[in-house]
């Protein structure tokens, strides 16, 4: 029983192999979802963490829950994975790790809080900027660890959160906060390279392993709760997926 998993930025391809055997395709986009279910085999599940939104249209919830009326069991983690699976968990999606569970729960809701932009896949897929989730938990760690004060940290996320995604990272970030006279900036400069916190690899890892847990335990296909509206607009979805797989 195989696993197909969308992976980019968030944990390299290398380490996932040492969690789970899967297939490992590249941070998906619209229409991904429904290619892989048209793999043959067919997956056993999916794996959701990477996905694109800027260059291309992201992958739609309808896609999901395509996947789970044809009997594929949906993982969602870290990055896009966790923005589908805390929209979609009411209707099967399974949900892992701390961005999830901050959406699910509505502490965080801007989609900009897992964005990166990434390099290409032969270098594999670097990511160019720091995600805003990751830049709130290595700045809480800095303070519980006594490296910054507490009102220095809410002013560097407050920075951070103003800046456009794509320029979020803890150089830009200091250089800024010192033209701005924010203080304990220089312990900080040398703790994060040791000290810096990824909840998205953190909840990347958790996610390979629950799935490799889940597809041991030999589980049966997903039960729908919902029934899928086959639409005009649905059908051409499909449709052009098919003649772009045909290509």
């Amino acid at each position: 029983m195989r696993a197909c998993v969308f992976l980019g930025p968030s944990l390299p391809v290398a380490a996932a192999r040492e969690i789970l055997d899967a297939d490992y395709l590249p941070p998906a986009a619209h229409g991904d979802i429904i290619r892989a279910t048209l793999r043959r085999p067919k997956p056993r599940a999916i794996v959701l963490i990477d996905g694109v939104f800027r260059h291309r249209p992201a992958v739609r919830h309808k896609e999901i829950l395509w996947a789970l009326s044809q009997g594929i069991h949906v993982f969602g983690a870290a990055s896009m994975g966790a923005l589908r699976a805390a929209e979609l968990e009411a209707f099967g999606m399974v949900g892992v790790g701390a961005v999830f569970a901050t959406f699910r729960d509505g502490a965080l809701e801007d989609d900009d809080e897992v964005a990166v932009d990434h390099g290409p896949a032969e270098l594999g897929y670097p990511a160019i900027n720091e995600a805003m989730v990751d830049i709130r938990a290595t700045l809480a760690a800095a303070r519980a660890q006594g490296v910054i004060p507490a009102a220095t940290e809410t002013r560097l996320v407050a920075m951070a959160k103003r800046q456009f995604y794509v320029e979020r990272t803890f150089a830009g970030l200091i250089s800024a906060a010192r033209r701005d006279g924010v203080p304990s900036l220089d312990r900080l400069e040398d703790w994060i390279p040791a000290g810096r916190v990824s909840l998205k690899r953190d909840d990347a890892v958790a996610a390979l392993n629950a799935m490799k847990t889940f597809l041991s335990e030999n589980p049966p296909p997903p039960l729908p709760t919902f029934r899928l509206e086959r639409t005009e607009m649905w059908e051409a979805d499909v449709k052009a997926t098919m003649n772009h797989r045909a290509g």
